[in-house]
């Protein structure tokens, strides 16, 4: 997308669909490419697309489930914890045979990559967060989503704002705005009453004890690069990259970033 081109739909041409019945939630995963299985799982907003997904298509068989409640899967009301989406996700990687995979999640999905490590680790060949939500860190609290201005939204997503800018709509768009707003309400119902995310993850991070990348915006203001240093003490088997010049859309920003996966991957 070029910036001549604000909000142009992302191209999604490449990616194969398939839907699955997940206990009566009707669950799209989007695949593309060949190889060992990559199971990547999105933040809060889909708007962004999965450009990303085509590097690592060379060398890997992308998955890329919507969580329910965003983008093309269905709601299920009675999803309203951190610990039913990992459930829901055991569930769908069941129904796709999948053991022994390489996990990547950003940002609420860096969250429930985390949770699911934390529960199903034998599972898991290698894991890789970007920029995670979820940890509960008192000393670099992440801002609270929901105070934050809309139109200071892309100088927290981005370093450079314009790299988020070219996202959203240049004018008033309800659809875009309607689509948006549904996804941010399903993270409102998994926060809860704690919008800094889960206060028993950091007891439980120590299962998690695959070869782990941490991958974060060095300017990350979502989720402060701070953070990492507390996830590297939590982690038995983990390694950080800071990105330069970086906010939390890591991959949007920097598309370079996405080949640290998968060096990673391949080590």
């Amino acid at each position: 997308m070029s910036e001549s081109e604000p909000n142009a739909a992302p191209d999604m041409s490449g990616f194969d669909r398939k839907t699955y019945n997940i206990n009566g939630v009707e669950t799209v995963v989007l695949s593309i490419g060949s190889g060992p299985a990559l199971v990547f799982l999105h933040g809060t907003g889909t708007f962004t697309g999965f450009e990303v997904a085509r590097q690592w298509a060379a060398t890997h068989t992308v998955l890329i489930p919507y969580h329910p409640g965003f983008g093309e899967s269905g709601d299920d009301p009675s999803l309203t914890s951190i610990e039913d989406y990992v459930l829901h996700y055991a569930d769908l990687f069941d129904a796709l045979d999948l053991s022994g995979f390489d996990l990547a999640g950003f940002s609420l999905g860096g969250w429930i990559a985390a949770e699911f490590a934390i529960r199903q680790p034998e599972r898991i060949r290698r894991l890789v967060l970007v920029g995670p939500a979820g940890l509960v860190d008192e000393e670099t609290p992440a801002p609270d989503l929901f105070s934050i201005a809309p139109p200071e939204l892309p100088a927290y997503l981005a370093h450079d704002p314009a790299a988020a800018l070219k996202y959203f709509p240049a004018a008033p768009d309800p659809d875009f705005n309607a689509r948006l707003g549904r996804e941010v309400g399903a993270v409102a119902t998994i926060l809860g009453g704690n919008p800094q995310g889960n206060p028993k993850l950091a007891r439980w991070a120590h299962r998690i004890a695959m070869p782990t990348l941490l991958l974060w915006g060095a300017e990350d203001r979502l989720r402060p690069a701070g953070q990492s240093r507390t996830w590297l003490t939590l982690l038995p088997d983990a390694r950080l990259e800071l990105v330069p010049a970086t906010g939390h859309l890591v991959f949007e920003e920097t598309p370079a970033a996405g080949r640290i996966v998968t060096d990673f991957l391949a080590g």
